[in-house]
């Protein structure tokens, strides 16, 4: 059911974003969920977008969620995706931010990426910065604005934020950070030069000062943001009250041990020691062969897919392609055990990927993969909903999935105990408010 917002609240906050619906994916949910409850909290949301973006996905069942009588101004943005697709068609990945790695990795896309990297930077969208400098000076003189949002990535739009405050020294912004900018791990095969690493850094560095807030969405981002001076605070994503969860009926009556991957998943997460502990169980245990099943909802990349076409997974592997929203979390609902991966690295322990609260607010197990002393754990231990493996864990993953199976087996599957209202959207957006409140 759409909101509407027509009574307009004294306080406006515009929340300058690249992904509004009808674009698809994570990237979108954030500010989209904001917008539906900021004006429960008094703030009426204002939408600075493209015109014509180019968007790597499309959902257009998120339009029913976009509150009744927002206002939403758009202008032009120039992208240079087209010539970098007709460059190498993989180049279509680069707008969701994947890459070939190690091996994989042809001349085109060696060239692709050292191009992206050095020629466009923080990103392909900078083009968009500073017509959009000039066009919201003066849309921000005319209009009363209390507060301006820039949600990145792309991390240009934060460019647009920070050439706002230097023309604008008055204007309050907050830099709003879904993921790091030079610690994603990404980053690094990026292919820099020394020059295009430094101005990547200063940059960053310089909205980390100027911004009145910079949000982040795990604990360990908002820690290193404070680190390299920002004054930073961690309002994670989180589940919307419309998701329903599954009560324990419902949950015995699928007829298979399901385990779901909702989502993208490129080569730098790739859970190949899942794959290997599957493979074992289905060429081992005939039980948990004839009862298994692996389901993709998403964009898999096509060198994943397959190696798991050459195991014994190829049998019980289920690949449905990208779904809506309200599909993929029909899906997850309708599983047993849900997956979610990270990068392997370190500097990844901070990344919280927005799918494990709609996971949460499901009942349904998890099994996630990252780092050791992730992000991800700390919450799955609070929430009793899943365990946590590093990619060297090999031998226990097996027994936690053997562990899921026989419960699964036995009609016992219980809901997770432990509390998830903090990161419900309501909560979530009452706790952005009473930032915008303070700086305003």
């Amino acid at each position: 059911m759409k909101i509407n917002i027509s009574m307009t609240p004294q306080k406006k906050i515009l929340i300058i974003t690249y992904y509004w619906p009808p674009a698809g994916g994570p990237g979108v949910q954030r500010w989209l969920k904001f917008a539906k409850y900021l004006p429960e909290n008094g703030w009426a949301p204002v939408i600075y977008t493209p015109e014509n973006p180019s968007y790597p996905l499309l959902d257009e069942s998120l339009m029913k969620e976009v509150p009744e009588g927002i206002e939403t101004v758009k202008t032009p943005i120039w992208e240079p995706y087209q010539l970098a697709e007709k460059l190498n068609k993989s180049n279509k990945k680069f707008k969701a931010g994947q890459f070939d790695v190690g091996k994989n990795q042809s001349w085109k896309s060696r060239l692709s990426i050292w191009v992206r990297g050095n020629f466009f930077i923080p990103d392909a969208r900078v083009f968009w910065v500073k017509p959009s400098v000039a066009f919201l000076e003066k849309y921000l003189r005319d209009n009363h604005i209390n507060v301006i949002v820039t949600s990145g990535p792309p991390h240009s739009l934060h460019l647009i934020g920070l050439g706002l405050k230097n023309k604008m020294p008055g204007l309050k912004w907050i830099a709003d950070f879904r993921d790091p900018w030079t610690e994603i791990s990404y980053y690094k095969h990026l292919k820099l030069t020394r020059r295009s690493d430094k101005k990547h850094r200063r940059m960053e560095s310089e909205v980390f000062k100027n911004a009145d807030f910079t949000l982040a969405t795990s604990y360990t981002d908002a820690e290193n943001f404070r680190k390299n001076g920002a004054n930073a605070i961690c309002i994670t994503n989180g589940f919307d009250e419309t998701i329903p969860a599954v009560d324990s009926t419902a949950q015995n009556r699928n007829p298979k041990f399901t385990l779901s991957y909702i989502g993208v998943l490129e080569q730098l997460r790739n859970p190949e020691v899942l794959w290997t502990a599957l493979d074992e169980l289905i060429r081992t245990n005939a039980d948990f062969a004839e009862n298994f099943v692996l389901k993709f909802a998403g964009r898999v990349d096509d060198k994943i897919m397959e190696s798991i076409k050459h195991s014994s997974l190829k049998n019980h592997m289920v690949d449905l392609g990208y779904l809506s929203h309200d599909r993929a979390v029909e899906e997850m609902r309708d599983s047993t055990l849900l997956l979610i991966t990270n990068f392997p690295n370190d500097s990844s322990r901070g990344i919280i990927p927005g799918k494990i609260f709609e996971y949460l607010a499901t009942g349904k197990q998890i099994i996630s993969f990252g780092p050791r002393d992730a992000d991800v754990a700390t919450i799955l231990n609070e929430t009793k909903a899943g365990k946590h493996f590093s990619y060297q864990d090999t031998g226990k993953i097996t027994g936690f999935i053997l562990e899921r199976f026989e419960i699964w087996k036995n009609g016992t599957l219980t809901e997770n105990k432990g509390s998830i209202e903090r990161f419900s959207r309501k909560s979530l957006t009452a706790k952005l408010a009473e930032i915008l409140d303070q700086i305003s």
